[in-house]
Formats: structure tokens, sequence, C-alpha cells
């Protein structure tokens, strides 16, 4: 697999990815025929057929346990992890080749006389046995947008092309700046923003369509970008993610700036990462008009890519205790009409302390079924909020630390 800067901070396989969308397609029919025929059968037996899997693969040897996150784990696992330790929980984590993230918790309850309870999960677990509905669409986000639209929530205006002539249609009959992104795909994979011309819609239409079949043509949202985490239908956090940037004050360079802020110990790894300057940093530079070795005026603030990932040099900060009450039920209206107990949900205001109804340009991007935790676990600025807990509290109230 070459390396792409596109899919950073995570590489992904554009065949494979782009594979998976088309195969989904063919299959979906076959599974919501059998899904209908069996009345959901195979979710409730299927902790009674996974473990057996499980120990088959590894007897023939095509694959293995570990007992501890590796090298290859994602920090989600990490935070998911350490927390079942310190309630008791025994994990295990199944890989298949070179492919994990599929596991088997283990809890013996000293309230209900030891005994043995074993859950199996891919990436996190839902509680009970029968998926939501929503679960086959929350991550398609050009369905998320028609459905949420009709339930009165707020998105962004614009569309799902298929061909770079549809993708010109929905560009040229909405407000400029747009944005391009995959309608399927995850942690800002292939997306652009700030597209103002058709030249530079086409660009950023080729490099969706390398992870998806179908590209999302929409408005530029005004704001910053929040993640809210919803445990159980209610918002249990709420982080906003930041592009990595600096604040002018009107004496040093962009360049002293930048040296400044990089000295921060958190900077070191491995979660936040120094800024860097390479081509997609000074094309960032270029269309803010500033050079490293300009001044900026104090207040100002100057981005260094398009992307927030912490891998970039993007931070995070916990904001969940100043929310607007609106916002919070405007993201607990979205677990509910989705009806799923674990939920991820991407959107932009300029101001989190305020209403959304107060704001012309904000609306949710995307919801995510395998939401990234840690997000609100290791914040470079603010408290850490245990989501892992409050997750383990729904899957495992057995475990519950009083």
């Amino acid at each position: 697999m070459k390396y792409c800067k596109d899919c950073e901070p995570a590489q992904e396989s554009h065949f494979i990815a782009y594979t998976s969308v088309v195969l989904g397609w063919i299959d979906e029919p076959i599974f919501d025929l059998m899904e209908k025929i069996f009345n959901n059968l195979a979710e409730k037996i299927g902790d009674l057929i996974t473990l057996p899997f499980f120990r088959l693969m590894v007897f023939l040897k095509l694959g293995h346990w570990t007992d501890k996150p590796n090298a290859k784990d994602t920090w989600r696992t990490k935070c998911f992890w350490d927390e079942a330790e310190k309630r008791g929980i025994k994990m295990r984590e199944f890989h298949l080749g070179p492919i994990g993230d599929g596991f088997v918790a283990e809890y013996k309850s000293p309230r209900q006389g030891g005994v043995k309870k074993t859950i199996t999960f891919d990436g996190l677990p839902r509680p009970g046995f029968q998926e939501s509905a929503a679960l086959k669409w929350m991550d398609n986000k050009g369905t998320m947008k028609i459905k949420f639209l009709k339930e009165g929530l707020p998105v962004a205006p614009g569309g799902v092309a298929l061909t770079q002539k549809g993708a010109l249609k929905i560009f040229n009959r909405i407000q400029k700046p747009v944005i391009t992104k995959p309608n399927l795909g995850s942690r800002s994979r292939h997306t652009m923003i700030h597209i103002n011309t058709e030249e530079a819609l086409i660009i950023g239409f080729k490099k969706a369509k390398k992870l998806s079949p179908l590209v999302i043509i929409e408005e530029e949202l005004r704001g910053y970008l929040f993640r809210g985490t919803l445990i159980g239908k209610k918002l249990a956090g709420v982080v906003r993610r930041d592009q990595p940037e600096v604040t002018g004050d009107g004496k040093h360079t962009l360049h002293e700036l930048m040296e400044e802020e990089n000295k921060r110990p958190e900077r070191n790894g491995p979660i936040f990462h120094k800024i860097t300057i390479d081509k997609e940093a000074e094309e960032e530079l270029r269309r803010q008009n500033i050079k490293l070795e300009d001044v900026p005026e104090t207040g100002k603030v100057i981005t260094f890519s398009q992307k927030t990932s912490r891998g970039c040099g993007g931070i995070t900060t916990e904001v969940t205790d100043i929310v607007h009450k609106d916002n919070v039920e405007m993201l607990e209206h979205v677990a509910k009409f989705l009806d799923d107990p674990l939920i991820g949900v991407d959107f932009i205001i300029e101001d989190i302390t305020k209403s959304w109804k107060e704001e012309q340009h904000c609306g949710i991007i995307e919801c995510n079924s395998l939401p990234f935790i840690d997000l609100h676990h290791y914040p470079l600025f603010g408290k850490p909020n245990n989501i892992a807990g409050k997750l383990w509290d729904l899957t495992l109230p057995e475990s519950k630390v009083a």
C-alpha cells in the first residue's frame, strides 16, 4: 500500500475501501432478505457463534489472540482496554492475519456469586443483542443528510454525485465555498475544503472518488468542528477539534509562533504531534496569503492544514460543561432518532455556548457508529472525560465502580 497524504493520519488501501463500498451495494439486498426471513436470529445468537469461530481460527493457526493492546491498536482500543482492566474485565483481541478489532470480554461479578458473563464485539460493544436499523445508514453521509433534513436536524446544503458532471451541477447551485468528501469514510480522508472554483471542485471530486464511488458536495459550514459522543442516547461528552494553528501577537513571525507552539511537551507524541511545514502546509499558508517570515496581527489565527487530525498537529479541547442546552437537546435528538446506544456526531458551530438555532451556517456533517472515544480521554486542553467508563457502565453494568 503506497503512502497517501490525503489519507493522513491513518493510511487506507484505496482499492479495498472502494471495493468494499461496491460489494456493500451488491450484498445489501441479500442481507436485507436474510434479515426478514430470520427476524434478527443471527444477531441474537451472534455471541454463541462468534467465540467458537475465533477459537477454530486459532486452532487452525489462521488467527491468534493478544491479551493486551499492541502498537497497531488505536488509542480508542487502548483507553477502552485500560478501563476494562481497572474494572476487572478480562479482555482479549482476536487477530485474523493482519486484521484485528475483534474482542472478547469476560467479567465475573462478585455481586452475582462470581457468575461469568462473556461478550464479543467488533471495535466497541453495544449493549443488548438487536442492532438498530440506523446502523445500516448512519455512516452514509448522503443518506444521513436526507433523513436528518426531514427530521428537522441542521445539515449543510448539498448533495451526492456519482459523476463529475453531477458534482458540478451541485456545485453551481449551492453557496461557496464548498467541501468535497467520500460518501463513506472517516477521519477526514480525501476531504477537501475551501473550494470556490470549478477547477478546484474537480480536484476535490477526484480525490474523494479514490475511496468512494459517490462523493459528497456541500456548503462549507462556518465555525469550529466539534465531536459529540452519545452513550445510551444521552450526551456523554463534547470536544472541540482544531486544525494545527497558532494565534498572532503582532510581535513574532509566523515561524517563531510555530516553533514556540511546538515546544509543548504534549507535542512530542505519541498522541499529539508537532506542526510541520510540508506541501500541504505551504498550500494552506498561500491560501491565507501569509509567509513564515510575516508577523501575524494580534488575535489572527493562522492554520497549517485543512485537517484537524492530531497526527497532523491538530489539537482537542474538552468543552462538555459549556455546551448550550439547545445543542445538548439537538444531539440527543439525533440519538433518539437513530435509536442507537453508541454514536459519534461531528458538527460545526461558531459558539458552542450559544444555541444552534441562532446560527445560520451551522450543522451536522456526519455520524459515526464506531466513534473514536479517545478524543475525550486525551484532550490537549481541558479535563479528560472517561467515555470508556460510561460505555462499560451501559454494556456491563455489573462492573460499575462505586
